[in-house]
């Protein structure tokens, strides 16, 4: 197919283009730096410069294309600045998930394109009560945390217009596969703690699983939800040990929920001790998807102790506190 790829140089991107290239796709791919344009001409791409919130020029360039699918993975994640308000941090990222999503979504309504797969967030947003791991049938949290109440409803706005359109929504865990993932200088520095009991689950996934996902729900029709993720949901007590060890950095630090809560605010607090995981079951019994990294223990180990991915991304931010809490 002709595929229209939104979001083409970041990190899922960068290695999306490949992957759909090797299964006989022909890929545009839109960038909004200029630099990039030749990256995706390299990786195999025809490259376009593109500002997704600008809906002439998304309309114009959909109807100039005429793709026979398109995938939204754009994001405004680039050298982000962590703060204890997540509205904050993803306010540029929530623009793309509403406004960019129905600029896609009319354009391809126009033009015929009925094939749309897009970006969404499985970690941290199911309902925080009963069992640890949730399917795509659990309800969503409804109570968002306070300073993350924007980022949340772009989610839950962005999974319904798709799949109201008859597209597929791809709800991946926690990124990572990159050297500079934005979680790996806040370990090393122990600026990433565990707060309270530190059971708060979160749903990982490689960028190349996360990539090889998408590629084959393009071969699926719509509407549906996945949850991308590995085949171990873990709590933040597990796995951050794990990673402090694979980047041969110092055990992390532990703070209590009250003292956290002030520095790190509530959503940073909750994602650390109360959310729950995804289970990844329905994309693997009907995409028939499997994982290079069935789990983030070989995951992190190849990654970040082998020093980590060919392709850099700087796009990749922390899961959860990233550096909030400072030594």
């Amino acid at each position: 197919m002709k595929v229209f790829l939104v979001g083409a140089s970041g990190a899922i991107g960068t290695r999306l283009v490949p992957q759909l290239i090797e299964a006989g796709h022909e890929v545009v791919g839109t960038h909004h730096s200029p630099g990039n344009g030749e990256l995706l001409r390299t990786l195999g791409a025809t490259p376009m410069k593109l500002d997704l919130l600008d809906g002439r020029a998304v309309r114009e360039a959909v109807v100039d294309i005429e793709p026979e699918a398109i995938v939204h993975q754009a994001t405004a994640l680039a050298n982000m600045k962590w703060s204890r308000s997540f509205d904050k941090v993803f306010a540029g990222t929530n623009a793309l998930r509403t406004r960019g999503t129905d600029a896609l979504l009319a354009a391809a309504w126009e033009v015929g394109t009925r094939r749309v797969v897009a970006q969404s967030f499985a970690s941290y947003r199911y309902v925080r009560e009963g069992g640890p791991v949730k399917t795509e049938d659990d309800p969503l949290d409804p109570d968002a945390p306070r300073n993350a109440e924007k980022s949340y409803a772009a989610m839950n706005y962005l999974d319904k217009a798709v799949a109201d359109f008859g597209g597929i929504v791809l709800r991946y865990g926690a990124f990572y596969g990159a050297a500079n993932d934005g979680l790996v200088e806040p370990v090393r520095k122990r600026q990433y703690p565990i707060v309270g009991d530190g059971g708060g689950i979160t749903s990982w996934i490689h960028l190349e699983d996360a990539s090889a996902a998408t590629v084959v729900a393009l071969e699926h029709e719509g509407p549906a939800i996945y949850n991308v993720v590995d085949d171990e949901p873990a709590p933040v007590r597990e796995w951050l040990p794990v990673l402090a060890k694979a980047l041969n950095a110092p055990p992390p630090r532990r703070f209590p929920t009250w003292l956290a809560r002030p520095f790190a605010g509530d959503a940073a607090v909750i994602m650390g001790t109360e959310a729950r995981g995804a289970s990844n079951a329905k994309a693997k019994r009907e995409l028939g998807w499997t994982l290079r990294y069935p789990s983030w223990r070989q995951g992190f180990a190849e990654v970040y102790a082998k020093g980590g991915s060919t392709r850099a991304s700087k796009d990749v931010p922390a899961p959860t506190l990233g550096p909030a809490l400072r030594n």
